[in-house]
């Protein structure tokens, strides 16, 4: 089990040999969850608990928590992981927020970095970020959104395409799903399942940038996470 503290050691990262993905490409950057938190950055609020062991990255969340993956990713990629919300009679199990960000930049942190400076895991603290992000199941399980951050406080753009409330748009308590991020210069994608959840082509595209796994209030698992070159 690692704390707060303990996740925010900065540790060197290597490429991690693996198998190829569906498509027959070998990913550049994989984590099979049985190494321990060695590739992750946490930023969160209270007292979150984060362990990866047995192939599975389990987050327990009873605030605001980023996960930023320590690689910084070049497009085009694409991001592939499995995820559950969990419902087990938790404390913090309510099925909500299957969230992220990625290709994540931010302009006032040294070099442009995402992690240049450590935040408190406040929601509000990442509009300064020029990212995408994706909200699956957000406000309990209400909403699922996608938008392209601009790096401008208190402005987090949302296009009515981008904003679902259909039933099929959310979550379902201990169900397996895959996701893919994908960036391929202006093509921005979210997939669920292999299916198009979003799509933005966007004429000034986030070509670079950190990938971080983001909920709120919530238990989620997570597995197979691997970042292929497209």
């Amino acid at each position: 089990m690692f704390s707060r503290r303990t996740l925010l050691a900065s540790l060197a990262l290597a490429p991690i040999a693996g198998p190829l993905n569906a498509a027959g490409r070998k990913p550049l950057w994989r984590d099979d969850f049985r190494h321990g938190l060695k590739q992750w950055q946490l930023e969160a609020v209270g007292d979150a608990r984060v362990t990866a062991q047995d192939g599975l990255l389990d987050i327990v969340a009873p605030k605001g928590l980023t996960l930023w993956f320590r690689k910084q990713l070049s497009g085009p990629v694409a991001i592939r992981y499995d995820v559950r919300a969990v419902s087990d009679g938790g404390p913090y199990d309510e099925v909500s927020d299957v969230n992220a960000f990625w290709m994540a930049r931010d302009p006032a942190a040294p070099g442009g970095s995402a992690l240049g400076r450590t935040r408190s895991g406040t929601f509000e603290e990442y509009d300064s970020l020029r990212t995408y992000y994706v909200g699956i199941g957000g406000n309990r399980n209400s909403t699922t959104r996608m938008r392209r951050y601009v790096g401008e406080p208190g402005h987090r753009p949302l296009l009515p395409e981008h904003d679902r409330t259909d039933k099929a748009a959310m979550l379902v308590p201990n169900q397996w799903f895959s996701i893919g991020l994908i960036a391929n210069d202006s093509h921005i994608a979210v997939e669920r399942d292999g299916a198009t959840l979003f799509t933005l082509d966007d004429p000034d595209p986030y070509r670079s940038g950190h990938f971080g796994l983001r909920t709120t209030q919530s238990h989620l698992q997570v597995r197979n996470f691997t970042i292929t070159k497209i």
